[in-house]
């Protein structure tokens, strides 16, 4: 007998199965904590999702969870966000409702912070213009802007959002020679962290007019919404660079489109977009201003992606399910809607549950 065999008698609903389906690492945790979740694809019409009503739990990766769908889960437990960002999902509601919601929050610290690094790296050096000049013969032009560069040691970089990503890119930064200003909605949080790594906190205008980089690193809320505006762009350092590996929609994509055009902005790296939409299923190629810059960094939202990333997320998302389902909170880093009291009552989160 199992200590995991009171789980059978719940009903587990997993979303994205065809776009994002289950595999292997997580087929063996689904088969280790005696899961069997009911794979269904992203589709929220009526039709399709009729047995969202009686599960227990639900697991759910990029598809949105609009206030409608949230409504429909009459006994859900919890939404196991199998992923960081909980922007598509209704959490004031589902917290209305009882319903946890949790996340991965950490799983992918390490990629990202090399990700925005080659970012960085790749357009301090201008890889995508020299690129372009080579396969066109255009060596003379490749050596005239290179001449015009400046040693990246001694500019400055700018992250906004200093959070867990935030001071792994610190660190990596420094490395280089980068000083690094940081700035957050709460300044008091990880200002000792900050000091310890050399990182001067600023408030935002201050980051955005002396930095060379600016880095988004923090969620996408309504206060956080095209945070990087028409003003918030010219604000920025003539001949700087903006990276977002976060949430597409925190950049007015329009004006950083217009600001990468007329020069003011020297470079963008962009792995997340509001203007185009990457979990769809055989997607045409994208019709985007941005794509058609030369003097962009472009990649379709893989900046938290490895082998071991993507274990720890599924790793972490089944574990924050099965705790609850098993009458335990999950970490409460894990927690999105902390302030929940939920429709079952939970006990306080047991390290030891999962000790083998």
């Amino acid at each position: 007998m199992s200590k995991w065999d009171h789980l059978k008698s719940f009903k587990v609903v997993r979303l994205n199965a065809e776009i994002m389906p289950v595999r292997p690492f997580e087929e063996d945790l689904h088969q280790h904590y005696g899961l069997a979740p009911l794979r269904v694809e992203a589709n929220t019409s009526e039709e399709q999702l009729p047995h969202l009503r009686d599960c227990d739990a639900l697991f759910i990766i990029s598809a949105p969870l609009k206030p409608e769908m949230v409504e429909r889960l009459e006994k859900c437990r919890l939404i196991s966000r199998l992923g960081n960002g909980t922007d598509k999902i209704a959490v004031d509601l589902a917290a209305q409702k009882g319903i946890l919601v949790s996340n991965a929050p950490l799983f992918c610290v390490a990629e990202m912070s090399d990700h925005i690094m080659a970012m960085l790296l790749g357009l301090a050096r201008k890889l995508p213009q020299m690129g372009r000049y080579l396969r066109a013969g255009a060596y003379h032009q490749a050596r005239e802007e290179s001449l015009a560069l400046p040693r990246l040691s001694g500019l400055v970089l700018g992250i906004v959002g200093f959070g867990a990503t935030g001071p792994e890119v610190a660190k990596r930064a420094a490395s280089f020679g980068l000083r690094v200003l940081a700035t957050r909605r709460n300044m008091n949080a990880g200002r000792q962290q900050a000091e310890q790594l050399g990182v001067e906190m600023v408030d935002l205008d201050s980051l955005l007019r002396q930095s060379d980089f600016v880095s988004l690193q923090l969620p996408l809320t309504p206060q956080t919404y095209h945070l990087i505006d028409a003003e918030a762009l010219r604000m920025m350092k003539p001949g700087s660079i903006l990276i977002n590996t976060s949430r597409g929609a925190l950049v007015d994509e329009d004006a950083l489109v217009e600001a990468l055009r007329c020069g003011h902005l020297a470079g963008a790296g962009i792995d997340t977009f509001e203007g185009i939409e990457i979990f769809v299923d055989n997607p045409p190629p994208p019709r985007h201003p941005l794509v058609e810059l030369d003097n962009v960094l472009l990649t379709p939202h893989v900046s938290g992606l490895s082998v071991q990333a993507a274990q720890d997320c599924t790793r972490t998302g089944v574990q924050n399910l099965v705790s609850v389902l098993s009458g335990h909170l999950p970490p409460s880093q894990n927690i999105v809607n902390k302030e929940v009291v939920p429709r079952f009552p939970l006990k306080p989160h047991d390290p030891a549950l999962f000790a083998e």
